[in-house]
């Protein structure tokens, strides 16, 4: 189950699990139904990537849901015991809090000038919805042993443990998914299940692609100087960018590895599983954004 597959990292996930013959249960607001969509009011849906699963080999399966809510939660958990029996991989990819987040122009705004409301949000979209989740699908993963859980973070613990994030509320956050990991890992180790926390580098995601005004087959696009579009010229880093299935093909590697539990309560990149598992990009690459930082 990927929670927070609609877009992003969730849906390249979701994909790559697809492209791995697995049945993938995808989950998050934006839906066709048009009810109670995310907080970004973009067109991708969670129909789209099960579809997007199903093309590339495996089951998708959508179930629109509001992590915010434990009872939406909870009628998902009895949904998958009813229709599955358990689940083997647990994907917490949730945010939602992009647009709160800002751009470059409002990061590294003081706590004391920072709208606080938006700072709550952000930690009820980044942190409540994995503990809600976990709460209710955990019991579902360790009914066997060899569960996965994966907490979907940007940064690793030992990278962010010395950089200051954004603004207090995206820091705290970012930090506190990575140690999520590691207590989780500490509970589900006696049940012979495992958690990671793993980190995209540079993500070309919907969003990003679209504010450089560019898409997945022309991204490197977005570096030549003087476009004359209106969009701006991305920096030289993002030339070490990465598409959403390079991390959702570290998340598939992580999950077919029968000897996974040595990654327990770890905090990884994309870039450091690919060295590991050997797999690459789509296009062939392996790119590692955090060693060009």
């Amino acid at each position: 189950m990927v929670a927070g597959a609609t877009r992003g990292a969730g849906r390249g996930i979701a994909a790559a699990l697809g492209e791995a013959g697995a049945t993938v249960i995808c989950t998050g607001r934006s839906s066709v139904s048009g009810r109670g969509g995310s907080d970004y009011d973009r067109p991708e849906t969670i129909e789209e990537t099960a579809e997007l699963v199903t093309r590339l080999g495996g089951t998708g399966v959508a179930v629109r849901t509001d992590h915010l809510d434990p009872g939406q939660v909870g009628r998902l958990a009895e949904r998958i015991r009813h229709d599955h029996g358990g689940i083997d991989v647990l994907v917490n990819d949730i945010w939602g809090a992009e647009r709160l987040k800002g751009g470059p122009a409002d990061w590294n705004t003081p706590i004391w000038e920072h709208s606080l409301e938006d700072g709550l949000r952000i930690l009820r979209l980044g942190l409540d919805t994995h503990l809600i989740t976990s709460h209710h699908l955990l019991p579902l993963l360790i009914g066997r042993p060899g569960g996965l859980l994966v907490e979907m973070t940007d940064g690793t613990a030992a990278y962010n443990a010395g950089r200051y994030r954004i603004s207090v509320f995206y820091d705290l956050v970012k930090a506190a998914v990575n140690r999520l990991a590691f207590s989780q890992g500490h509970e589900l180790a006696p049940h012979g299940a495992t958690a990671v926390a793993v980190t995209p580098g540079w993500l070309r995601s919907e969003m990003m692609l679209e504010a450089y005004g560019v898409g997945e087959d022309n991204w490197r696009d977005a570096l030549l100087p003087d476009r004359g579009e209106g969009r701006p010229t991305a920096p030289e880093a993002f030339a070490s960018s990465e598409s959403p299935r390079y991390v959702g093909r570290a998340v598939a590697a992580l999950a077919a590895d029968p000897g996974r539990a040595r990654w327990n309560q770890r905090s990884v990149s994309s870039a450091e599983l690919a060295r590991e598992y050997g797999f690459t990009d789509t296009d062939g690459s392996r790119p590692d954004s955090w060693s060009a930082t």
